[in-house]
């Protein structure tokens, strides 16, 4: 019998966030977590950036917002910090994705949450974080892969330009604020006591390239204690893809009509790989290491695999590749993933009819349960007074109170 309610639907969460970062409470919302965003009157300029912009919002609004609940509060007025107080006395957890240390000059950082909630947990997400000498530089996204070493330039005209990447930091650093939180709110239920940690996004980006950063640390160590490995005659290989360039039975291939990935290191896969298009002869001839053997710099052989490659579409390698027990994925680029079969099966698009943009679900499947279904992103204060009558059941006559006193901001 499936659950009755979400998985995070006892989970309440007060957002005080600008721009991408506040994808921390999106992972939650996802989830079913109750989250109010709480915007300047304003609203957060999030709407108006990047693109595309989809009825008048960017794509990175409908994604980081969806789910949540939008309220207005000028937190310069003394109004505005006592709506602000009174969200955080029965919440579980209190975001600050901007500047470390913004609510704190409001007279809102985590001690001043503390005496209206023991058990808050309070989580800020930035750039480079609380300390060090990068910490109160203004940056974007792709700072914290420049500077975690994942972006190597290119060259156009003679210019240094930025290559297209998948984004890693700003898009890693909320996923870990998420783990934080809920790590928090586990201990809080148990121990009573509240928390404030903190998350740099250049921090993300280097944890999640750990590979790379820690073998070349690995080499810093005399060769008789960090060699290669055996099938590379203990070569001290580059890490990670870097070290792949040269590799044949572990490399990129044409087919008829794109590209697949071989990646048949181990020789059990090489071996089921040469029986299937019935060339055992290379097999025979390059049997290879049991594991971790890419062939590299066999340019004879690259070219054998080549020709073979080129005799069929991808999908139908991808079928070879199971029937024979090998190792063969298609190589998609972002616009063609939506086709791909095993996408449409396993993720699809959230329709924009109903959510505002054509987006990804979460990731995250509770086996048997439907996933969470969120509203579309609101608009600024689209919320505030339901939150301020449901969540803190303030009587209409409280709320013109303070609409009057300007709390949610002039227009609000």
């Amino acid at each position: 019998m499936a659950p009755s309610q979400a998985p995070l639907a006892s989970l309440r969460v007060i957002e005080v966030s600008l721009l991408g970062p506040g994808a921390v409470g999106t992972h939650l919302a996802d989830l079913g977590a109750e989250v109010i965003k709480v915007e300047p009157p304003k609203g957060d300029y999030i709407r108006q950036m990047t693109w595309p912009i989809i009825e008048d919002s960017s794509l990175l609004h409908w994604h980081i917002h969806r789910g949540k609940r939008s309220m207005t509060l000028d937190l310069r007025s003394e109004g505005g910090k006592e709506v602000f107080l009174d969200l955080v006395r029965d919440a579980d957890a209190v975001i600050e994705a901007m500047r470390p240390g913004a609510l704190a000059k409001r007279g809102l950082g985590f001690e001043d949450l503390l005496e209206v909630n023991p058990r808050i947990v309070f989580c800020t997400i930035s750039g480079y974080g609380m300390t060090g000498p990068y910490a109160e530089l203004p940056s974007h996204g792709i700072a914290y892969d420049t500077w975690a070493g994942l972006v190597k330039p290119e060259y156009d005209d003679g210019f240094p330009c930025i290559p297209e990447h998948p984004s890693t930091g700003i898009h890693a650093g909320p996923l870990f604020g998420a783990f934080g939180i809920l790590a928090g709110v586990i201990r809080a239920r148990e121990t009573g006591e509240g928390s404030f940690f903190e998350i740099a996004q250049s921090d993300a980006a280097a944890y999640m390239d750990w590979y790379r950063s820690e073998t070349w640390k690995a080499y810093e160590r005399p060769e008789d204690e960090v060699t290669g490995n055996a099938a590379d005659n203990y070569e001290r290989r580059a890490p990670g893809t870097a070290g792949m360039r040269d590799g044949v039975r572990y490399q990129i291939y044409e087919s008829a009509d794109g590209h697949v990935l071989f990646m048949a290191s181990e020789q059990e896969f090489w071996r089921n790989f040469c029986e299937g298009v019935d060339r055992m002869d290379l097999f025979e001839r390059w049997p290879g290491s049991k594991f971790a053997d890419h062939a590299k710099g066999n340019t004879e052989l690259r070219g054998e695999l080549a020709e073979i490659f080129r005799t069929r579409t991808t999908a139908e390698w991808v079928v070879f590749s199971g029937e024979h027990n090998t190792t063969i994925a298609p190589v998609n680029t972002p616009k063609t993933l939506a086709d791909d079969p095993q996408f449409i099966e396993r993720l699809g698009f959230m329709d924009h009819e109903t959510h505002g943009a054509d987006m990804l679900p979460h990731p995250v499947k509770f086996v048997g349960e439907e996933p969470v279904d969120p509203a579309p992103a609101p608009t600024a204060g689209q919320h505030n007074d339901e939150v301020a009558a449901e969540v803190l059941g303030y009587d209409p006559e409280r709320i013109a109170e303070l609409r009057e006193a300007g709390a949610f901001g002039e227009g609000n």
